[in-house]
């Protein structure tokens, strides 16, 4: 199952064996009336408020607290009433209870008296004393009181709302004062009342945050209001949008205002089945869905369940949907579970709510649950997973809900060495990635989450089997309330930078493939410009993030050589996310920017080397791969394979690698390629020749004709610049031909149409009896007089190099010895 739950709370486990030492047993006894034990209520604090029948068949009320883990009793009524709603202040000095007043059987005895049906009181309990009475009507009635904010001192004054089914809601302020050890109501009158809320059809109370949101129906659309109450006693309507739905508005819908036992059992109503999440997304998404079972009978009201980044939306029997409400734009981020996936053993009623983030209170059979998403049955998701969208949906929420935990991240890296030819809409290394830095990274700033990017996908066009879903982008909200601060305050920044920045605020890499580009193509010779110093410097800061790794993690041999190509792409990626940055952060400050686009380049080459160190480790590799005179082991082959995946996605995402890694390839390349596909990679630019591996081959490997074939055909395909450092290492006549030819082309491209006036020095001590030669030696060092030496780093590159090369080549043409 992906969700899992732990019991906090259970009615029989925490408050049965209480009530039964009690001598109140009898209330266990539930042949004759199902809800003769029942929670009734969940205050901010968590405590929970429930309802039991006595021995006599009177009303008890009791609170436990989740945290104490004891039972409190509250009060009892001497009658056997139905309780409707309940609630006690955060002093737990006074309790407002709502209920019927005569079970069904009274009633057809007092159907001649002029009695209200439903009763409203307010009642002291520290200790019990006076009842007031607030509402005596033939309409059900809710009360929940506010609470003040955690840490606050002990209040003389407690704020009571009352929800009534006559579409209104109303708070009640209520001063209290202690008299000879009792708390007692101080208002002599009237209580003081506000009209919060008129003309509703739905009503959901969020308890933590101290918000009621509620629907008024129009002739046109529906106004989803909410107002928002403060610590000190005020309340202001705080936002106002509309809403493209139809509501039923001869019948009205209260969420989280407690909970009735026997009117959640009409599971047939008609009322609105909607709840609220604050999120800063502005989406509305309407999901269609294809039930595999039909029967009336088996119907019931969809339950969801607050996870924090999801919603999940539950109708058992037939689906779990898991919503990702931080990023809601692609369908695929969310998972769409039906059958066994879908399962919750625990939640096989229609009777649920979410009263808290992460929890759930089953209230058929009174127990609470603390609910989060499995990592280990998220990860038997993913590996069993047979489409793209469940593999994207399950590798997002492993790396962004669980976050950053060693154990999952190695896992998940194995699955992505497993998969990488399975998945086809989308590369799981640039996910890992893109993921996993946006989780790093976005705590570290407020709206940092809106800049950096958290996917390479820039859309899908994949298909949710039996889940259609239209997305529409909503009219903004209107805050009708400035200068508000926390939550309100960040969906006010949002919805103004929706209404006046760029379509698209997260960082890409446009311009920077296109720097990159460019100034590859200008080679080293720039790198003395200020610009360039700038650039490298960047990369240095990025590299000293790194020096601090242990032993261990440098089990692959990377970050060990400098590589002027990724040092310059680190840089640039530095300077382009630091701009980027800068234009929508400009109150963070340039040295807390700096500080973040460090640890962005510096953690994405880690997560880099993370994907490298756990392949190395699975595979048993060790520094043997730079042993050129061995054949590549089959794990060589299968971390070479890897290799080039990742560097695909790092192309893909114009993303720097670790310095070394070009390295580590060619060197795995020659160990485990045949010389034709090693040369056909080479010349695609699936590998890349480095100097280091190079050197290395041509020092290492002896001149047998199978390396002298290998050499000489590396030698051809090297770089002018990385060919004049690394061919002297290579001693053998190929070479040394090759070198004598390009110095020729050097010294005949310097000397143009210009003609030699001078006498022709002589050079040698015994002169050749070659005129063809002669000629040309001559002219070689009439140009070299004259001041031309194209190979300056290369002394022993001349004329005279040229000539003895020529000779040597010549007799082994002819089958001479020489020596």
């Amino acid at each position: 199952m992906l969700l899992h739950l732990v019991a906090e709370f259970d009615l029989r486990r925490d408050v049965a064996p209480w009530l039964a030492a009690r001598g109140w047993a009898a209330a266990l006894d539930t042949s004759e009336n199902a809800s003769a034990l029942y929670v009734v209520n969940v205050e901010r604090n968590g405590k929970i408020i429930y309802t039991w029948k006595g021995n006599r068949r009177n009303t008890h009320i009791g609170l436990y607290d989740p945290q104490t883990k004891q039972n409190e009793h509250l009060y009892m009524f001497e009658r056997d009433l139905r309780i409707i709603s309940c609630s006690v202040n955060n002093e737990r000095t006074l309790l407002a209870v709502s209920f019927r007043q005569y079970a069904e059987e009274e009633r057809v005895s007092r159907l001649l008296q002029s009695v209200s049906k439903y009763l409203t009181l307010l009642i002291e309990i520290h200790p019990i004393n006076n009842v007031r009475v607030l509402k005596a009507v033939d309409s059900c009635v809710r009360v929940q009181f506010l609470y003040p904010v955690e840490g606050r001192n002990t209040s003389t004054k407690s704020r009571l709302l009352l929800a009534s089914e006559d579409k209104y809601i109303e708070q009640f302020d209520i001063h209290v004062a202690e008299e000879e050890h009792k708390v007692v109501i101080q208002n002599s009158g009237q209580l003081p009342r506000a009209r919060v809320a008129d003309d509703l059809v739905w009503a959901q109370w969020d308890m933590m945050e101290q918000r009621l949101f509620y629907i008024v129906p129009k002739e046109s659309k529906s106004t989803l209001k909410c107002v928002q109450f403060y610590p000190d006693e005020n309340f202001n309507s705080i936002l106002e949008s509309h809403l493209d739905i139809s509501v039923n508005d001869t019948q009205i819908k209260l969420v989280n205002f407690g909970y009735d036992y026997c009117q959640a059992q009409d599971v047939a109503s008609k009322s609105l089945n909607l709840q609220v999440f604050t999120n800063k997304a502005g989406y509305n998404k309407t999901f269609t869905v294809s039930l595999e079972r039909t029967e009336s009978h088996q119907l019931k009201e969809v339950a969801f369940m607050n996870l924090g980044n999801y919603v999940a939306a539950y109708l058992p029997g037939q689906f779990l949907h898991l919503l990702n409400i931080q990023h809601p734009d692609l369908l695929c981020y969310s998972l769409f579970l039906t059958g066994e996936d879908a399962r919750i053993d625990m939640l096989q009623n229609c009777s649920i709510r979410s009263p808290l983030v992460s929890t759930v209170l089953d209230c058929h059979v009174g127990s609470m649950y603390a609910v989060s998403i499995s990592d280990s049955a998220l990860l038997r998701f993913l590996q069993n997973s047979k489409r793209d969208s469940e593999r994207l949906a399950a590798l997002h929420c492993a790396l962004l809900y669980f976050q950053h935990t060693e154990d999952l991240e190695m896992q998940i890296i194995w699955w992505i060495s497993e998969n990488l030819s399975t998945c086809h809409s989308f590369d799981p290394i640039q996910e890992f990635i893109i993921a996993s830095l946006y989780c790093r990274m976005c705590p570290e700033t407020h709206n940092l989450d809106k800049l950096l990017p958290y996917t390479s996908l820039l859309d899908w066009i994949g298909i949710i089997p039996g889940v259609t879903c239209a997305t529409e982008i909503i009219s903004l909200p209107v805050l009708e309330f400035q200068n508000s601060k926390g939550f309100w305050e960040k969906l006010n920044s949002n919805l103004e930078s929706v209404k006046y920045a760029e379509p698209h605020l997260h960082y890409h890499n446009n311009v920077l493939r296109r720097e990159w580009r460019n100034l590859s193509e200008e080679g080293e010779e720039r790198r003395t410009t200020a610009y360039l110093r700038n650039i490298f410097e960047n990369a240095k800061k990025v590299l000293s993030h790194l020096n601090t790794w242990d032993s261990e993690e440098r089990l692959v041999p990377l970050f060990q050589e400098e590589d002027y190509q990724q040092q310059l792409l680190m840089g640039l990626m530095v300077a382009q996310l630091k701009d980027h940055l800068m234009r929508h952060l400009q109150y963070v400050g340039k040295k807390k920017i700096d500080q973040i686009v460090l640890d962005y380049v510096a953690n994405l080459l880690n997560l880099v080397h993370r994907i490298m160190k756990e392949v190395w480790r699975r595979y048993q590799l060790h520094s043997c791969i730079f042993c050129f005179d061995e054949r590549g082991s089959t794990g060589e082959f299968a971390v070479f394979h890897i290799m080039s995946r990742i560097l695909e996605a790092a192309n893909g995402m114009c993303m720097p690698l670790p310095p070394g890694f070009h390295t580590l390839h060619l060197g795995l390349g020659v160990r485990c390629l045949p010389l034709h596909t090693l040369l056909h990679y080479i010349d695609n630019g699936v590998l890349h020749l480095t100097e280091t591996c190079v050197r290395k081959l041509l020092k290492d490997l002896d001149d047998t004709e199978k390396n002298e074939k290998l050499k000489f055909s590396i030698v051809m395909r090297l770089p002018e610049a990385l060919g004049q450092k690394v061919r002297q290492f290579w001693n053998h006549p190929i070479n040394a031909n090759f070198i004598a030819r390009k110095y020729v082309k050097l010294l005949l491209e310097q000397l143009g149409n210009r003609q030699c006036s001078r006498p022709i020095p002589e050079r040698l001590s015994v002169p050749v009896e070659f005129l063809p030669l002669n000629y040309l030696t001559n002219m070689l060092a009439e140009i070299e007089n004259q001041g031309v030496h194209p190979c300056e780093n290369q002394d022993h590159v001349n004329v005279r190099f040229v000539e003895e090369t020529a000779l040597k080549h010549t007799m082994t043409l002819l089958g001479l010895k020489y020596s």
